[in-house]
């Protein structure tokens, strides 16, 4: 608890600080925006001591070169009695460039030997600099051609899409079709089940044979074809005998029999069709 209350009388004296005479924002004060509060001075409190630090470096350095500076104007002055205030302006413009220059190229003095290296090590950087440019242009080159590329494939696919979202609503609109008419013919089915099951109940309560029904002339049907089926070797072995002398009255006698069974079952048939129509 004293550990808290200390990071929060640190925070609020580091904010006082920070803001001088404005007014600190109001913010929520807890456990959490406390701690960011203080871990935030800590670290400002270490930045500031650096750049204290290398303030002092910096202003000790300057006054090294202050002092090294008028040491040499010094020696300068008791050796060629020369001084820098005696230069035309041309001279002071050209000692002013050399001393830019000195600064730019981070040499320690003015000499030869300090500015031929600093030349010769910023001529191979400006050479790295442009091999290092060449390469970023082929690089920028191929990945330009990458980009065209890409964009002409997401232009393909895109159209793709367009087709495909076109052919899936059309395959949509068809399928919906399919199953209105689907609903349609269910429906239907349902109907004509129900007619045909109302239908047979009426016949039934009139006494229709239950031989008559739907589902009896189906299976009657069935079994007809069946029989057609069945017969057709027959015919095709009785078609081998057509070709022999027949007995003529054994003929005749089969003849009228099949000519009997044939009304019978026409006979038959023509009764149940015409009690269907009742």
């Amino acid at each position: 608890m004293e550990a808290q209350e200390e990071k929060e009388a640190q925070v609020a004296a580091w904010l006082k600080k920070i803001f001088g005479d404005h007014s600190i924002p109001q913010y929520e004060v807890n456990a959490r925006t406390t701690e960011i509060l203080h871990h935030l001075s800590e670290r400002n409190r270490v930045r500031d001591r650096d750049v204290s630090l290398v303030i002092e470096d910096l202003k000790q350095k300057a006054s090294e070169y202050e002092s090294e500076a008028k040491h040499l104007q010094s020696l300068l002055m008791e050796s060629v009695n020369f001084s820098p205030a005696n230069l035309s302006s041309t001279g002071s413009r050209y000692l002013n460039a050399l001393a830019d220059s000195a600064v730019a190229l981070e040499i320690k003095d003015t000499s030869l030997a300090s500015f031929i290296p600093a030349v010769n090590d910023l001529t191979s950087d400006l050479f790295r600099t442009k091999s290092k440019n060449e390469e970023i242009k082929l690089e920028l080159a191929k990945l330009e051609k990458n980009l065209t590329a890409t964009l002409v494939l997401e232009k393909c696919l895109r159209e793709d899409l367009k087709k495909a979202e076109f052919h899936l609503s059309t395959e949509r609109a068809k399928v919906d079709n399919r199953l209105q008419n689907m609903d349609f013919l269910k429906a239907k089915s349902e109907e004509f089940r129900f007619g045909i099951r109302t239908a047979e109940e009426q016949l039934s309560s009139r006494g229709m044979d239950a031989s008559l029904s739907h589902q009896s002339l189906v299976a009657l049907s069935e079994k007809l074809a069946e029989l057609k089926r069945q017969t057709i070797p027959l015919k095709k072995k009785l078609e081998s005998y057509l070709d022999l002398m027949p007995n003529p009255s054994l003929a005749q006698v089969k003849i009228e029999e099949a000519k009997r069974e044939l009304d019978t079952i026409e006979a038959e048939l023509t009764k149940k069709v015409d009690m269907m129509e009742l």
